[in-house]
């Protein structure tokens, strides 16, 4: 679609749920019409990492929102680094449902009678939600997340990924990916491809505030995406 004489940007949100190996694959399958923006959120930064490896001729600019963009390390090799020491892990496993072994994933009942569980995981993704506000973004959930987290393969390619002018927006406060482990990669990235350094923003909020109350970050999105 083209509006005012130039092609309008496409804005792709890949979500945190997780990585999937056939996305790289099957992204040049898509049309576009204009220059094509990635957005990716949490574990979404590992999909969008590999798409950018597999594809960066069909990524104008990638946009990491408080996501992962694994460098030096795997994923799981950030989980066990320093910087990750204060995370409340358990958050994330407190109302599962099924034996991952045998299901292939993650299941989790959100919905659970347990008050503890809903109350971990508001602490340490949105504990600057209103509890109301929290349960309400609750029920957007998918139950199902992805035990696959990406191998060294996934991690950022200087000859592919790196060349694609990126944002990283960080956040003010992150229980659930801290600042300082998203600040590392930042440094990594930067490391890795000095001529193509990431260009950083920074938003007020917890892990899922933006989410909800979602305009400092829709007009920090639309300013980088030149709407």
């Amino acid at each position: 679609m083209r509006q005012a004489g130039r092609y309008s940007p496409r804005i792709h949100r890949h979500a945190d749920t997780g990585h999937r190996r056939h996305r790289p694959g099957s992204f040049g399958a898509e049309a576009f019409d204009g220059p094509t923006v990635l957005v990716a959120h949490s574990r979404g930064g590992i999909t969008t990492t590999a798409v950018a490896n597999a594809r960066p001729d069909l990524v104008d600019r990638i946009v990491y929102v408080f996501a992962w963009c694994p460098v030096d390390l795997e994923v799981g090799g950030y989980c066990a680094e320093p910087e990750m020491a204060d995370v409340d892990a358990g958050a994330l496993t407190a109302a599962p449902a099924g034996n991952p072994a045998e299901l292939g994933l993650l299941r989790f009942n959100f919905r659970t009678a347990d008050p503890t569980a809903p109350a971990a995981l508001e602490q340490a993704f949105a504990a600057d939600l209103t509890d109301g506000e929290f349960r309400t973004f609750l029920s957007t959930f998918q139950p199902d997340e992805n035990l696959d987290t990406g191998t060294s393969a996934d991690r950022a390619q200087a000859t592919t990924w790196g060349r694609i002018p990126r944002t990283y927006v960080r956040p003010a406060a992150d229980a659930g990916v801290p600042p300082a482990v998203q600040d590392r990669m930042i440094r990594e990235a930067d490391a890795l491809t000095p001529g193509n350094p990431f260009d950083v923003r920074t938003l007020d909020g917890s892990h899922l505030r933006w989410l909800v109350h979602p305009k400092p970050a829709a007009e920090l999105l639309a300013g980088l995406s030149g709407f």
